[in-house]
């Protein structure tokens, strides 16, 4: 139990590798992802609603460069918001096809 950091006022610590500093970002090594992870349609009350990608097991600098990367392909708004990404419009069949490729295991929710 002595091993295990639950705080740490460290700020370049890392609770996704558990490292200080963080070798998440620089190395582009990403964590066994447990689950598959979910890409979702929304529609609010008004717009043309988001894509949502969710259960994403990755570094905060690493979701955005990803959303980067999809922004630019799609030509689309969006922002990581919770952990999650969103993007602005109907993108499932694109966004699925661009996370298989950096391999993602995903599963389509609704």
């Amino acid at each position: 139990m002595a091993d295990k950091v639950v705080y740490s006022t460290d700020p370049s610590y890392c609770t996704a590798c558990g490292k200080s500093p963080c070798v998440c970002a620089d190395k582009k090594v990403r964590p066994k992802q447990p689950e598959p992870v979910r890409l979702s349609f929304q529609r609010g009350a008004k717009g043309s609603g988001v894509t949502k990608v969710e259960r994403m097991i990755l570094h905060p600098t690493l979701k955005e460069q990803l959303l980067k990367k999809l922004k630019s392909r799609l030509g689309c708004g969006g922002t990581v918001r919770d952990g999650n990404l969103e993007l602005q419009g109907d993108h499932r069949d694109i966004v699925e096809e661009e996370l298989r490729r950096e391999g993602f295991p995903v599963r389509r929710i609704g």
